[in-house]
């Protein structure tokens, strides 16, 4: 290849793909600033309002018969203190908990959201908090590297925009942000990961497409230094 078309295809490449290197570098700086501010995942904590042992007078063989399981089909039990009352959490096959009273063996459903909301009102240091989603599939803000699902969003009218999500699975609240907080991280994912395409499949290929065009253009300003090195 004449060198003047090896030139011309590095200086056209690297201004036509210029673009996206400036967006990756930009959003980089701001993935260094917002190691700063924005806080990691919560760590796990046991929660609920505290349990009383001696308050557990059904046993779990005896909720389990009263369900009409068998051994087998029971997966998981917890104990789990909600509204200051012991209850197992069982799973099933089915995947979705239910809660039976450990003191009289009764079911009710309702107890999981109760449960959620008791987590994310003691993270927030008993504040009141109203729910605003259930989320079974990750969205443009409770990503895939938050790992847990399903999950409960809580809200809390501080005029911040604070927001967390929850889990009854593991006990605990597994994202916690902000709206000033969900802006840099929106930033950062729209800039850095090109989140503004919906279609993940799409996203990969024209993610893969400008950084195989950065590196062509990358190699061919080596090949211009060879090229056009000074001859002895």
């Amino acid at each position: 290849m004449k060198t003047a078309t090896l030139r011309r295809l590095h200086r056209w490449l690297g201004l036509l793909f210029s673009l996206s290197i400036l967006m990756s570098t930009v959003s980089g700086v701001l993935h260094t600033v917002m190691t700063r501010t924005q806080p990691p995942p919560p760590q796990a904590r046991p929660s609920g309002g505290g349990l009383d042992p001696s308050a557990i007078t059904c046993s779990v063989a005896d909720v389990i018969a009263k369900l009409g399981l068998d051994k087998g089909e029971v997966k998981a039990v917890n104990v789990r203190g909600i509204g200051g009352e012991p209850w197992y959490q069982i799973y099933t096959d089915k995947g979705l908990p239910r809660y039976l009273s450990a003191k009289d063996g009764h079911e009710d459903p309702a107890k999981d959201a109760l449960y959620a909301s008791e987590i994310a009102s003691a993270f927030l240091g008993g504040a009141a908090v109203e729910k605003a989603d259930y989320l079974t599939a990750f969205n443009r803000e409770y990503l895939n590297i938050f790992r847990v699902l399903p999950v409960y969003r809580f809200d809390f009218a501080d005029g911040l925009g604070t927001r967390v999500y929850v889990s009854t699975t593991t006990g605990s609240v597994t994202r916690h942000t902000d709206n000033r907080r969900q802006f840099e991280a929106n930033f950062f994912s729209n800039f850095h990961k090109l989140a503004f395409i919906p279609d993940k499949v799409v996203r990969d290929w024209v993610l893969v497409g400008l950084t195989a065009a950065t590196a062509a253009v990358a190699l061919l300003g080596v090949a211009l230094f060879f090229v056009m090195r000074p001859r002895r």
